[in-house]
């Protein structure tokens, strides 16, 4: 466990210093590990991290993709044994904007405007915080990209 962790927090501070690469290797390494049948929780956040690491847009895709069936499958108690006011619920506005803007990157308007009204009718879920705001810009950012 403490190798995986390891693996973890490695990628998060190669992520932050820029290294895509590597942070990119260091969480791949970590999803091999936890395997398609690993926890859920664990399976979104590595899948929506390595979806932002990608230089790939169609690989981009198929890890927001992954991110979003772990989504799926993740129970409210699960999610609130890492944080006790943890909402699933929460996650989906940008699981869907991130679709969103991969299907724009992939020259798929279309997939993107169907994605962008997912997040759209996700939004309620989203705290009054600056995380919350920081994804209602993204998706007016990005429905004025799709007029």
């Amino acid at each position: 466990m403490l190798t995986r962790i390891g693996f973890g927090l490695d990628g998060v501070q190669a992520a932050q210093r820029g290294r895509t690469a590597e942070a990119r290797a260091s969480f791949e390494e970590l999803w091999a590990a936890l395997g398609e049948r690993g926890d859920v929780f664990h399976r979104c956040v590595l899948a929506h991290y390595l979806a932002d690491l990608q230089d790939d847009p169609q690989a981009e895709l198929e890890w927001d993709r992954r991110a979003l069936a772990a989504a799926d499958s993740l129970t409210a108690e699960r999610a609130q044994t890492y944080e006790s006011a943890l909402q699933v619920r929460a996650f989906y506005p940008s699981l869907h904007l991130n679709l969103a803007s991969d299907h724009l990157k992939l020259g798929e308007p279309d997939l993107a405007r169907e994605q962008l009204e997912r997040a759209v009718r996700s939004l309620d879920a989203l705290p009054e915080d600056a995380y919350g705001a920081s994804i209602r810009t993204a998706v007016d950012e990005l429905r004025q990209r799709l007029r």
